[in-house]
Formats: C-alpha cells, structure tokens, sequence
C-alpha cells in the first residue's frame, strides 16, 4: 500500500474517515462491511452512505487468504504486564495450534502508538496473517487502520475487546467469593493491592471488589486501596510500604496479582509482620512462584492453559469457517486455593459487625504510594 503522505499525492479514503463519517467506530465500519448482519439496518445504512461518499475501497488481502493459505496466527501480548501468567496461556496456545498444524508469531506491544503499532497492522493486511489472539486487551490501530480492519478473525484472552472473539474467567465472581471467604474467618479490615488503572482485568477486580463491600448488608466491613501501578513484586514491597504506614494495619490483604502478594509478604516479613498470624493475603492468578513462596500463598487459580487452548480453537474455528462467524462469548471457570497465607483474624482484632439498619454507602479510602518504574 502506498501511503500518500509519503509519495506527495493525496491518499485514498481509509476506514477511520468513513468511521467518522458515519459517527461509528471503526470496529463498527469493519461489522458493516464483513458482516452485515451483525449490525442492525440503520447502521449499515450510514455506513453505505458513508462509502459511497468517500469513495472507499476495503483491503482485498483478507479475502485472498481464503484461497492462499499460510496457516500462520499472530498473538499479540504486553511485555510489562504478568509475563509468569501469560507463560502457561501461550503453552495452552501453541500446543492447540501445533496440533492443528499452524503456526504462531509472537509478538510484543506496549501500546506506544508508534513503529510497532503500524508494523502489527500491517502484518495483519500482508497476506501472511490468517487471524491474531490479544492477550494486550487492545486492538492496536495506526493511521487510520485497526487489526479489525483486515476483515480477520480476532481473538481476545482474558481481557474483552470490542469486535473480537472473547474467552475469559469469572474473575468478578471468585474475588468477591474470596473476600467473602476472609470475612467468614472474622477479617473486617481489607487492603486491596491495586494494579495497573487502565488495565481490563484491574478494572473488573475492582469494581467488583467494590460493589461487594458497599452492599448494605456488609456494613462494618472497611475496604482500603493501595496503589501499585504495575503486575510485579516490586509494585508489592510499594504496597508493603503503604501497608506499614496504616493505623490501624488492615488483617487481610488481597492482591490483583500473584506477583504483587509476593513482593507485598516478603516486604511486610522482613518488617516482623506475621502472616497470617497478623495478617492473612490472598492472591489472583496461580503462576508457579506461588507455590514455592514462604508461606504458600493462597490464590485465586485461572485455568491459564485452559485458556490458551480453547482462544486457539475458537480461532482456528473461525479461519477455517466458510465465512467469518458471529462473535463469539466463553468464561472458563477459576478457583478459590486457600493455603498457608490465609487464616483466621488475629485475636482481638475483629470487631462485632453492627446488626442495626444500614449505614450510608461508604467511599473506599485510599492508601497512596508512589508508582513503580516500568517493569515488564
């Protein structure tokens, strides 16, 4: 494709002016055009109009994949975030793509908008591509275009995106079952060790979270945030830091990440506090390190291998396809591991929850530290 900034010619209309045009998204555009029934008859109507003002002609090299096969799929994944986690994800993907006799690239996106976002979308229009997993939870775009732009089956684990084929867990669910669980063992005083603010899975947890603890029938418990700014254990021992700074120190403490909880215990350990003698911590994940930390850390184990394999086969299913089917929704199940890390409030330190009406909603507070640099 030539790029007419580069050559001095004006350049042909792309899909980000007739989005415009048609007050929709991109992603929306791309549904008109590939799959109309998948938008309703109003919006293929402004998205027609749209077109045929502008003159615009959608790229072919998703159509010429059906007849030249290269039996190739690009995952696209966040070098900071959570490499641990990803690791048995991609061992779940390759083992289901291998057996089916595709291969997979790799590569790596830390949504900075530049070289490396223009290089994703073009191998997406290069003919080279039969269709792409996001484990970024993004859908890289770069002048104008998207990967959806392509017309190619995408795929996104473990984080929803628009347009796409999800597979996800109940994350939602198992983190307020697992707070539920720590109140049951007397706890009232919570700390949540954030991650990352834009991150999908952050947002989920916390709101989830959130909602949990603001129900009136839970009055008395309290709910705190310390701010991490990234999936890593050096984003624990800043938490730890937070942690020891509190008066009084909440009883139970859960991480948005396995990684962060491990930082968090070493940090709070070496300041000769007991866990969970003095205070109990759960974490989100089940990577491996979790196994072999003093104490055992309880978890919140995601079926990652689970994952990997059924986003491959969700993909596969939609290359292979006649024509691009509709969108598809899959929530694998997690599950609570309550180990060594977790146990009952230390004595004197949970109060009566009151029985009397509901108290005004609560605002969550928030104990604040500085943001770590840059890890994965």
């Amino acid at each position: 494709m030539v790029r007419g900034k580069q050559n001095g010619a004006a350049r042909g209309a792309r899909i980000g002016d007739v989005a415009r045009e048609a007050g929709v998204s991109t992603a929306t555009v791309s549904r008109a055009l590939a799959h109309p029934a998948q938008v309703s008859k109003e919006l293929r109507e402004r998205v027609g109009a749209a077109v045929a003002k502008l003159g615009y002609t959608p790229n072919a090299a998703a159509r010429q994949l059906r007849v030249k096969r290269s039996r190739t799929v690009l995952v696209v994944t966040r070098r900071r975030w959570s490499a641990p986690f990803f690791a048995e994800v991609l061992r779940g993907l390759d083992a289901e793509l291998s057996a089916a006799g595709y291969a997979m690239v790799l590569a790596n996106f830390d949504g900075d908008g530049g070289n490396r976002s223009r290089q994703l979308v073009d191998m997406m229009f290069s003919g080279t591509i039969e269709g792409a997993v996001m484990l970024s939870g993004i859908v890289v775009a770069a002048e104008g275009r998207t990967m959806l732009d392509a017309g190619l089956p995408l795929v996104s684990l473990c984080a929803a995106a628009e347009g796409t084929h999800t597979v996800l867990t109940n994350e939602a669910e198992c983190i307020v079952e697992g707070a539920r669980r720590l109140a049951a063992l007397g706890h009232t005083d919570f700390l949540y060790l954030a991650g990352p603010p834009s991150n999908y899975n952050e947002r989920v947890r916390w709101a989830a979270l959130s909602a949990f603890f603001a129900e009136p029938r839970q009055a008395g418990l309290r709910l705190r945030r310390a701010e991490s700014g990234d999936f890593s254990t050096d984003g624990g021992l800043l938490t730890a830091q937070a942690f020891l700074g509190l008066s009084p120190r909440p009883t139970a403490v859960i991480a948005s990440a396995d990684e962060i909880a491990i930082g968090f215990m070493k940090a709070v350990r070496a300041a000769g506090i007991g866990v969970p003698s003095d205070v109990s911590v759960l974490g989100f994940d089940g990577i491996e390190f979790a196994d072999f930390c003093e104490p055992v850390l309880s978890t919140i184990r995601q079926p990652r291998e689970a994952l990997g394999r059924l986003g491959a086969r969700v993909l596969i299913e939609a290359i292979e396809a006649p024509s691009l089917p509709p969108l598809s929704h899959h929530v694998l199940p997690s599950r609570l591991d309550f180990r060594a890390s977790t146990g009952p409030a230390p004595a004197g330190a949970a109060a009566p929850r009151p029985q009397a009406a509901p108290a005004p909603k609560r605002k969550s507070a928030r104990a604040r530290v500085p943001a770590p640099a840059e890890g994965r």
